[in-house]
């Protein structure tokens, strides 16, 4: 081997992880023994997997493995392995903080620092991570707490807005406060400890090599306590450094180009310059070798290839592909053969969705050839979640490798539903939801559990109730399911016994005894399960430890964050040719068609996030590279995917709200190859993918007509079913013939029967039995449960329409009118059929005749809807009350009146809310029916319906009058949307 260090590159066109097996089996097994005896350090616990996975495609009759420690990925949440970790260095290296701990001590000293501009609750919490986040950059970097009060950074904060210089000046309190603690407890943060713990190794073997070879592979973090590690390995007498694409074609000038990457030449070039090329994935590479002190000359090639290698000029195209703006005029240079990407192809779509599909079709045909390997990488979850969805459609068990947060899944699902259910003090949208979850009494008789809990459902339709559980327990009683629901607000009740400030961990331990009360060890029994059990645990502990209080209303606001950024990663058992990688999960891995997903604009590569606490220039001065360096990562990522031998590049048009950009690597890819894009482009699967759900035209859905028999018609008449009947025939069958009712969502806005029977009971209370309508009011919708905001919103309004209608009373009964009857049952028969309804109010005028009366909560029906019988419902009650069909009335029905509740259009002012009119033909009015004809009239409508729909044989035709305005009810049940735009011609095709 030659002298110095000894650090190689593996080409993207090589494929990483088979082609370092395939160079370390010849180099290092000397005798059964002789691999066994290697140590790799490589970048995570992804990376020993996917190494390992390429002993065995590659071991032949078998082999002892080598050693393989992780150095620990920050981004994934890994630590060190144990070989970096000994239990030897704990003399020297102090033990590190919780994380967990640390997270929320740090919240502590932002209250105390800031005091109530620093926020409370979820707001200060995540103010605090990104406290730490910022902190954990600097200590990866080596920065110390002093190195921010430098002259040059003090003069620059200076400088700065006045938010920057105090967001600066707090970080630098807060950070201070914390250190104290760590060294009064002998402790450090996790980034220093995992850079001391570098640093105890690369003393130990630089003094004393080890005997036995070590090697590092894959690794790309540039932290310089790594760095100075890998410096040591690539020195050490059996050992090696092997980097990943490496790009050693690069011209020198183009190297150059890039930047400093961390290399001070002089005294006053900063270590990372405005002009660096941090984007560029060749910069962080650069910057790591920067920091071991080794040139790129000194860097050799690695001569083995893996089984999935691409052509070698392949890699030659992705350096061309990559080059910084100020030299990629060199492609107008460049001859179609260095421009070329043989076997990539491009693919455009017009959506997410039908992205999905045209992968998921590429990944089924690569399935039929056999031992083919195809691996889909997306930072994009929803995307990689839709593959794994479509997948099954040909039984194709696909695992996203990359997890997904523990916010999403069953387990961590029901908890935050405990949490929601304690934020918003038992609302029927999370209430229903928990009871209903599948882990919810999946031990028990869970079919009646769910009978129960739909008929709770249907109980708590409309308006949300009062808060709190008693509300519900009357709404349990409604739905007849009480017993039931005892043994449920037993195990709720924990959730409401806290006050305001409660400790966190006590919440925690609370919210897990109700979770396991409702769903036994089955919520713990699976992987989400498990994470579920180890997350709270955790932060119990930690909160514990802390002492942290919060308003319970907050925690599922800090649940919620806390959960989503912890992964849940799927066990074996996925289809094994099949992989779907985020960017992190994806180093180092290989397939024979690669599917890179997702590449716009915001996505990947993600859009850079600045530091949200410490300036930019801060950071800059301090030696922290900036935000574009994680686009070099993703860069690097892309140029990685890009070595195997068959690549789809794809990406969509718009995302789920709006058009999207391509990714610049995508516009990247396009202008290089000119002329050559045409050749390049994926359209077989996007065709495929368009027809593979194009189903034959469904028949054409004719207008409903049904045709109910002459037993089925003999239905009774309601005062208020008659307009539906004469207006559209279907809503009449439907409700009426067919008993189907619609039922009103959860949580929703009152509606106008739900108002109409709160105004009812106030008035028919009032009524019967005097005293103060407005105190009668409260006490009704005290009754119905009205929750607070909507008695908020609606009763002033409905105050100001009952002290009109108490003084208009009163003013009606000065005259000599009187009330005879409220809200009283009657009916009729005309022809055999009963007519029955419910009258509001019918007074007695002065010359002993009949005045009918009608609440509306609304505007009251237009006169011409009176006028052409889709609006009878005071003419019907009028006939009931001319017929004895109310107990107590008798007369000739006189006056006909709509007392509205709402604003009067007549009137104007905060409470001009009241007025009544008639629907009658007097005076210099166009429309409405003569007084004198109201009767006969409404008389001849009813009698025409009855012998058309209830004794004839006329079909109950949907939207027979379409132009008239009313109930919309059963338009889904009647498939308006399909046959509405037939009605034209016949001809016609449905728009």
């Amino acid at each position: 081997m030659p002298e110095g260090p000894r650090i190689y590159s593996i080409a993207a066109h090589r494929g990483f992880a088979d082609a370092l097996v395939a160079g370390l089996i010849p180099r290092y097994s000397d005798g059964e023994l002789g691999l066994a005896r290697l140590t790799l350090l490589l970048p995570s616990q992804r990376a020993v997997r996917t190494v390992t996975e390429a002993f065995i495609r590659l071991s032949g009759a078998g082999m002892l493995l080598p050693r393989m420690a992780a150095v620990g990925d920050l981004d994934l949440d890994e630590t060190l392995g144990a070989l970096l970790d000994p239990l030897g260095a704990g003399a020297e290296v102090p033990r590190a903080a919780d994380p967990t701990w640390r997270w929320l001590r740090l919240a502590h000293h932002l209250r105390a620092v800031e005091g109530d501009e620093a926020g409370q609750g979820a707001a200060l919490l995540r103010r605090a991570f990104e406290l730490g986040r910022t902190m954990d950059r600097l200590l990866v970097e080596g920065i110390a707490p002093i190195d921010l009060l430098s002259e040059e950074v003090v003069g620059i904060v200076g400088d700065l807005a006045r938010h920057w210089q105090d967001s600066t000046r707090a970080f630098l309190m807060v950070q201070a406060h914390w250190n104290a603690e760590l060294a009064e407890r002998e402790m450090v943060d996790a980034p220093t400890r995992r850079n001391l713990l570098f640093d105890h190794a690369a003393a130990r073997w630089a003094e004393n090599p080890p005997r036995n070879p070590v090697v590092a592979a894959g690794v790309t973090s540039a932290s310089p306590a790594l760095a100075r590690l890998l410096r040591v390995v690539s020195a050490l007498p059996k050992g090696a450094v092997i980097l990943p694409d490496l790009d050693l074609s690069l011209d020198a000038e183009v190297w150059d180009s890039l930047g400093n990457a961390g290399k001070s030449v002089s005294a006053d070039a900063p270590q990372f310059g405005r002009n660096d090329a941090a984007s560029h994935p060749q910069y962080h590479l650069k910057l790591l070798l920067n920091r071991m002190g080794i040139a790129r000359d000194e860097v050799q090639p690695w001569h083995r290839a893996g089984m999935s290698a691409a052509p070698p000029e392949r890699s030659r195209a992705i350096s061309n592909l990559f080059l910084p703006p100020a030299v990629s005029a060199r492609w107008v240079e460049l001859p179609a053969d260095q421009r070329r990407l043989s076997g990539v192809r491009l693919m455009e779509t017009a959506h997410p969705g039908e992205e999905a599909q045209a992968i998921a079709v590429l990944i089924r045909e690569a399935l039929e050839q056999p031992e083919r390997r195809v691996a889909l990488i997306t930072p994009d979850r929803g995307l990689a979640g839709r593959v794994v969805a479509l997948l099954q459609r040909w039984g194709i068990e696909a695992d996203d490798t990359a997890g997904q947060p523990l916010a999403l899944t069953p387990a961590g699902r029901l908890l935050l539903l405990l949490a929601e259910l304690v934020a918003e003090q038992a609302a029927p949208v999370p209430l229903l939801a928990l009871l209903t979850h599948p882990l919810v009494s999946a031990e028990a008789d869970r079919p009646a559990w769910l009978e129960a809990a739909r008929s709770l459902d249907l109980a708590l339709r409309g308006p949300r109730p009062a808060a709190g559980l008693a509300p519900i327990a009357a709404a349990a009683d409604k739905g007849r399911v009480r017993d039931w629901w005892g043994g449920v607000e037993a195990m709720l009740a924990p959730l409401f016994a806290f006050a305001d400030d409660a400790s966190l961990a006590d919440l925690l331990e609370m919210l897990a005894s109700v979770a396991e009360a409702l769903c036994g060890t089955a919520l713990w029994g699976k992987p989400d399960g498990r994470a579920l059990s180890s997350f709270v645990e955790d932060l119990r502990e930690a909160a514990r430890a802390a002492e942290t209080r919060i308003d319970p209303r907050e925690l599922h606001a800090v649940l919620r964050d806390a959960m989503d950024r912890q992964a849940v990663r799927p066990p074996w058992g996925g289809h094994p040719r099949v992989a779907v990688y985020g960017l992190i999960e994806a180093r180092m891995s290989r397939a024979d068609l690669v599917i890179c997903g997702g590449l716009t604009e915001g996505v990947w590569p993600a859009s850079p996030s600045p530091d949200a606490l410490l300036p930019p220039a801060v950071l800059r001065a301090l030696g922290v590279p900036g935000a574009d360096f994680r686009i070099g990562l993703s860069a690097h990522d892309l140029a990685a995917a890009l070595g195997a031998p068959e690549v789809v590049l794809s990406w969509a048009q718009r995302d789920e709200g709006a058009p999207v950009i391509p990714s610049r690597f995508v516009l990247r890819v396009k202008a290089m190859l000119g002329e050559l894009l045409k050749a390049h482009e994926e359209t077989r699967a996007v065709t495929l993918a368009r027809a593979i759900d194009d189903a034959a035209p469904a028949p054409r859905y004719e207008q409903p007509q049904p045709m109910p028999s002459a037993e089925q018609r003999k239905v009774e008449i309601a005062v208020t079913g008659l307009d539906r009947l004469r207006g559209d025939p279907y809503q009449f069958y439907a409700s009426s013939i067919l008993r189907l009712s619609s039922l009103d969502a959860l949580d929703a806005e009152p509606s106008a029967a739900w108002k109409g029977t709160a105004v009812h009971a106030i008035l028919e209370r009032w009524h019967k039995d005097g005293g103060d309508l407005l105190q009668i009011a409260d006490e009704e919708l005290d009754k119905m449960s009205a929750h607070p905001l909507m008695r908020t919103l609606w009763r002033p309004r409905l105050v100001a329409a009952l002290g009109w209608i108490g003084t208009e009373i009163g003013r009606l009964q000065a005259e000599g009118r009187t009330v005879l009857a409220s809200e009283r049952k009657g009916d009729m028969l005309v022809k055999g059929v009963r007519v029955h309804g419910r009258a509001d109010r019918i007074d007695r005028l002065p010359d002993g005749k009949l005045a009918v009366v009608d609440y509306k909560t609304g505007q009251p029906p237009s006169r011409s809807m009176v006028q052409e019988g889709f609006a009878l419902q005071l003419g019907l009650i009028g006939m009931i009350a001319e017929q004895g069909g109310f107990e107590g009335v008798s007369g000739a029905a006189e006056r006909f009146e709509y007392w509205s509740l709402s604003r009067d259009p007549k009137q104007r002012g905060e409470n001009a809310f009241g007025y009544w009119e008639e629907p009658i033909l007097e005076d210099r009015r166009r429309t409405g029916i003569p007084r004198e004809e109201f009767i006969s009239e409404t008389t001849r409508y009813l009698i025409e319906a009855i012998d058309r729909w209830i004794l004839g044989s006329e079909p109950f035709t949907a939207r027979l009058n379409p132009d008239i305005g009313g109930y919309n009810d059963y338009d889904q049940l009647m498939r308006l949307d399909e046959w509405l735009g037939q009605l034209g011609g016949e001809g016609d095709d449905a728009e």
